[in-house]
C-alpha cells in the first residue's frame, strides 16, 4: 500500500484519497525618536512586494522560480519563492488553508484556492524582476495545436488552475509586463476569486487561460513544510535544494508551521 501511494505521488500532485526578504529589511535606531516617523515610512516604502504565480502543482515549480531569482543576483538567504495556496474567497477555521491531509474545513480547493509559487519582488526593481518572473511562468506551458497545455494536465480542476496574482490585479502597472512576457497569446482574464456556488467553481480550470487576481485582496496563504522545495513530478532534485535551501528558507523565516498537518503522519 506504501509504495502504490508513493508512486502515485511520484506522478500526480494529488493525493490519493510572510517574512521580509533581508534586501528589504530595515532597522530604526529607537535612540532617535525624531527620525522614527521618517524611518517607518521609508520602511513602508521598501517593503516587499508579494505576488504568486500558478499552473498546476506547485512540485517542481516552486525551483524555477528560485532558479530565477538565483539569476536575479540573490543570495541564498534573499531566495523568497515559497509554496503555498490562493486566489480563494475563503479561509478555513483559524484562518488555515491545508492541503488534502486537513479537514475538509480547511482544504484549499474547497475553499477556492490553487496551487500557487510566491515570490516577493524589490520595489525598486519591481519591473525587471516582474518580467523575468513572467518569462518562468510562460515558460512553464507546452504548445499545441489549440493552445499552451500545462506540463502536468494530470492534476486537473480548480485547485490547480492557472493564476497570476499581482497588486491591483488588472489594473497594476505589472499586469502591462504580463501582457508583454505573454509570448504565446494565452487568455489574460480578470480574476475575481474562487468560490464554490451549488457546487460548481465560480473560476474553474481552463484551457490556455490564467485568471488575473489582485493579490491585495486575495491574499497567499503559506503551505505546510511538506511542501516546501520538494522534488518535482518524477524529477529528483538535488540536496543543496531540497534540504540545504530549505533549511536557510526556515532559518530567514519564509518557511514555518503552519498549523495544518504535516506529512507524513
Amino acid at each position: 500500500m506504501a509504495a502504490a501511494v508513493l508512486s502515485l505521488l511520484a506522478t500526480s500532485c494529488t493525493p490519493a484519497t510572510g517574512a521580509m526578504p533581508a534586501f528589504a529589511r530595515m532597522s530604526i535606531d529607537i535612540a532617535e525618536a525624531s527620525e522614527v516617523e521618517s524611518s517607518a515610512e521609508a520602511s513602508t516604502s521598501k517593503a516587499p512586494m508579494p505576488v504568486y504565480f500558478g499552473n498546476g502543482c506547485f512540485w517542481g515549480r516552486q525551483k524555477d522560480f528560485v532558479d530565477a531569482e538565483k539569476a536575479l543576483g540573490r543570495s541564498p538567504e534573499q531566495i523568497s519563492s515559497v509554496v503555498g495556496y490562493a486566489g480563494g474567497r475563503e479561509q478555513g477555521p483559524k484562518g488555515r488553508v491545508c492541503y488534502y491531509y486537513g479537514p475538509k474545513s480547511t482544504v484549499y480547493e474547497e475553499l477556492g484556492h490553487a496551487e500557487v509559487v510566491q515570490v516577493q519582488l524589490d520595489p525598486d526593481q519591481s519591473q525587471k524582476e516582474m518580467e523575468k518572473l513572467a518569462d518562468v511562468y510562460f515558460s512553464q506551458f507546452r504548445k499545441t495545436p489549440f493552445g499552451m497545455l500545462r506540463l502536468d494536465p494530470q492534476d486537473a480542476g480548480p485547485g490547480y488552475r492557472n493564476v497570476i496574482g499581482i497588486p491591483g490585479g488588472v489594473h497594476s502597472p505589472l499586469f502591462k509586463v504580463l501582457q508583454e512576457r505573454n509570448v504565446h497569446k494565452m487568455n489574460l482574464v480578470e480574476g475575481e476569486g474562487n468560490a464554490f456556488v451549488d457546487g460548481r467553481p465560480l473560476e474553474d480550470d481552463k484551457f490556455n487561460t490564467v485568471h488575473v487576481l489582485d493579490s491585495d485582496k486575495l491574499p497567499f496563504n503559506l503551505a505546510e513544510m511538506y511542501h516546501q522545495f520538494h522534488n518535482g513530478i518524477g524529477v529528483p532534485f538535488p540536496a543543496s535544494y531540497t534540504q540545504d535551501l530549505k533549511r536557510v528558507s526556515e532559518s530567514a523565516g519564509y518557511i514555518r508551521e503552519t498549523g495544518c498537518p504535516e506529512y507524513p503522519f
